[in-house]
């Protein structure tokens, strides 16, 4: 795949052709939130019931390493492949499901952590089966799913993944693009958030498990007039690497300073720092970024 020609050529705003695109139901039932334990602003901030005897040893036939056959469905694997990126020289492989070749009506990346690699986010049997389900909600809706490697957290992984995200932006004018990332991935998702060509294309940032930047708070998107990127926060009250509590006052500063700023917060009661990744209802959250993007 070459890059070259699509880096300059000019990226549309990638809300217009939205309007209207919601993600059909699939298998609601079982991925859903669980009881809600708190509500705060307004609904936006939500403690969730999480067990881990029942959301992993009941959901999953071996703990943590394969779910049950119902949380999963090997449709997408018809339009799954593993695939090249080249940028700067670098020859980089990611693993893409949907519309590959465009155009796609939206476009869902996940960025990996430390330690992992683009099969963390294309595994279907992993985290209770919600990777599979987030592919094939993207499919179902003709839209196209990568999950890439790059080289790093720093300015080369955030030229790649823009790079990236340009190149399948090019392909589908005006389609959204939803960019997750699991624990320390989220330091890429705020370098591309402050990155105002990559800004651009961004429609949503889901952050599972992960950081937070008060850099973001001095944006375009923070200021008055500016477009405003929704922003999903998952996180578990027991994680032992990023303190929940430094996640709300993020959230809570991003409200003081924009009210009404399409954030929201999901807490998960007792989940520990993979939990946002199993547990985080995909269509909800990307249904909500999508109806937000019509505002």
């Amino acid at each position: 795949m070459l890059l070259a020609a699509v880096l300059s050529a000019p990226i549309l705003p990638a809300v217009a052709l939205a309007d209207g695109l919601r993600l059909a139901p699939y298998k609601d039932a079982l991925f859903q939130y669980g009881t809600v334990l708190e509500t705060r602003a307004n609904g936006d901030f939500r403690v969730v019931d999480y067990d881990e005897m029942r959301d992993i040893n009941g959901r999953d036939e071996v703990p943590e390493r394969k779910a049950q056959g119902k949380y999963v469905s090997l449709k997408t694997k018809r339009v799954e492949d593993h695939l090249t990126y080249k940028v700067g020289g670098r020859s980089l492989k990611y693993v893409g499901a949907g519309a590959t070749r465009g155009p796609a009506r939206m476009i869902v990346l996940y960025l990996h952590g430390q330690n992992g690699t683009r099969f963390q986010g294309a595994d279907d049997w992993t985290f209770g089966g919600n990777f599979n389900r987030v592919k094939n909600l993207t499919v179902a809706a003709g839209g196209v799913y990568l999950s890439p490697d790059f080289s790093d957290f720093e300015t080369t992984g955030t030229a790649e993944i823009k790079a990236l995200m340009q190149d399948y932006a090019s392909r589908s004018p005006g389609a959204p693009v939803f960019v997750a990332c699991g624990s320390y991935g989220g330091k890429l998702c705020w370098s591309l958030a402050r990155d105002p060509e990559a800004a651009s294309m961004i429609s949503g940032l889901i952050l599972l498990g992960s950081l937070n930047d008060p850099g973001f708070l001095k944006t375009a998107a923070m200021k008055p007039g500016g477009r405003r990127i929704p922003i999903f926060i998952g996180h578990g009250s027991r994680d032992p690497i990023i303190d929940w509590k430094t996640q709300q006052a993020f959230f809570d500063s991003v409200r003081k300073k924009s009210p009404g700023y399409p954030i929201q917060f999901v807490l998960f009661q007792n989940g520990n720092h993979g939990t946002p990744i199993r547990m985080t209802d995909w269509r909800e959250t990307l249904n909500w970024m999508l109806a937000a993007g019509e505002k």
